[in-house]
């Protein structure tokens, strides 16, 4: 009658910029998977230091042993994935710390990885780092505001 108890669905969901560093076009990620937006589309950052945080609230769906990713499924279903630079699956976790686990929930901001960055650098071709709607098909978002910071809205992703 008064649907007190019928949980509120969440269409859209601000999606933070999650590391400190400059907003790129996906197009300019130095891999054509992401680049040609073959695993989903969104943005990339060239990262100023190591620290990565969660863009949205949301659970961890994706936590490589490798630690060079982080998958979050947000509130209203929208899979956003991170992925540390390029080659660094190679590094077998070598200068990643994860502060999560698949399953965890985690809030805007909460810490998901350490980043090595001075050793990434050494060891990969990029660190430029993709932010990415890995579900596109179902989701539609705004422009995206190029000039965030750390911790703002990058865009809000809507559920179709």
């Amino acid at each position: 009658m008064f649907n007190l108890f019928k949980k509120k669905e969440i269409n859209d969901v601000e999606v933070k910029l999650p590391l400190d560093g400059k907003i790129l076009p996906i197009e300019e990620v130095p891999d054509q998977v992401f680049s040609q937006k073959m695993v989903g589309d969104g943005f990339a950052v060239e990262p100023r230091d190591g620290k990565v945080y969660a863009p949205v609230d949301g659970e961890i769906v994706l936590r490589p042993d490798e630690l060079h990713a982080i998958g979050i499924r947000a509130k209203n279903g929208a899979e956003i994935l991170i992925h540390f630079g390029m080659d660094t699956v190679e590094l077998k976790g070598e200068g990643f710390t994860s502060s999560v686990n698949v399953g965890d929930q985690v809030k805007e901001g909460d810490l998901l990885l350490t980043v090595d960055l001075d050793l990434i650098k050494e060891k990969v071709p990029s660190t430029i780092t993709p932010v990415i709607v890995s579900n596109p098909d179902d989701y539609q978002w705004d422009a995206i505001n190029n000039n965030a910071q750390l911790h703002e809205t990058v865009m809000t992703v809507v559920k179709k």
